[in-house]
């Protein structure tokens, strides 16, 4: 469905996005995982024909961003990062004055809108003024305008950012939902959860360059299957002071301060547990609590940049 060719954004001498390529089979969902600034939303940018690439292509159905941008058009949704809707509307008004946009009218424009509307879950709310929504709701709205003219392909650029979490659940079961429907979905997000639970595939990318691409398991057993050892310390205490200590222990491969907190990447929590805690109370350091995480995509990113996605 999407063939990216070594695709390069520059903006003066800072160079956004940098040699990215990957494919997106028919029927998946791949997502761009990263922190903010990782050149995410420009890749979805320039694959949505909005910014035109320094270098490289995409092949979107068989059409180049490049060369045939127009046809490109016709094959893709986009739900922007940023809203795109009219609040003094309704959203019955938003859907049909975007589906015009796509060339809609008349019965087929009002039985699509009908059927979004229902498919986002606002059709008892149509007839109310957007401005009047929650944030969740908006964001249901955007989602269904990418959805109008029924695209093969569509580009889901962090659908869930400020929202509640009951609204985030609504929406990420209609992620679900539409891939069940045989939707092909670029989702991205800098959410590990949010990657772990929808995606066949997920591509790492941090300051414009994509490091790892493959599923789950795939990405955590390039990194040894490792474990996290979060360590929770006092308030008071300082957490870096710790770091050069650990990094001494066998077996631990890495260890960051996130916030508050310390995390500790190791092919076995227990078999470091033991020493770690010895390192703190040589320095006088109390940890309040201690969990270990299973192998997980932020272990994963964690382990490649040496840092968090959400620092």
């Amino acid at each position: 469905m999407l063939e990216v060719q070594n695709l390069v954004k520059n903006y003066g001498d800072f160079q956004a996005v940098k040699g990215v390529s990957f494919n997106i089979e028919e029927g998946e969902i791949f997502s761009l995982l990263g922190p903010n600034g990782a050149g995410k939303t420009t890749t979805i940018s320039m694959l949505s024909t909005l910014y035109t690439p320094t270098s490289g292509d995409a092949v979107i159905g068989g059409h180049s961003v490049t060369k045939d941008p127009m046809a490109v058009r016709g094959v893709i949704g986009v739900v922007p990062q940023d809203l795109a809707l009219y609040e003094d509307l309704t959203a019955r008004e938003n859907l049909i004055f975007w589906g015009q946009m796509y060339n809609l009218s008349g019965k087929a424009l009002h039985a699509r809108v009908d059927e979004v509307l229902e498919q986002i879950g606002l059709t008892d709310k149509a007839k109310d003024r957007v401005k009047t929504y929650s944030g969740g709701m908006k964001r249901r709205v955007n989602i269904g305008v990418g959805l109008l003219h029924k695209p093969r392909l569509l580009f889901m650029d962090e659908p869930t950012v400020g929202i509640d979490p009951q609204s985030r659940r609504a929406i990420l079961d209609t992620v679900k939902d539409l891939n069940k429907q045989g939707m092909t979905l670029l989702y991205t997000t800098h959410y590990m959860e949010e990657a772990e639970e929808l995606s066949n595939r997920v591509g790492i990318i941090d300051h414009g360059e994509l490091i790892a691409i493959g599923s789950q398991k795939e990405l955590t057993q390039q990194v040894g299957q490792s474990e996290t050892l979060i360590l929770h310390i006092n308030e008071n205490d300082d957490p870096q002071a710790l770091i050069p200590s650990f990094k001494g222990i066998t077996d631990v491969l890495e260890a960051n301060v996130i916030g508050a907190e310390i995390s500790i990447i190791t092919p076995s929590a227990k078999d470091v547990l033991a020493s770690v805690v010895s390192k703190a109370n040589e320095r006088g350091i109390k940890i309040r609590s201690i969990d270990i995480r299973e192998p997980n995509l932020e272990a994963v990113f964690l382990h490649l940049t040496g840092r968090a996605l959400r620092d």
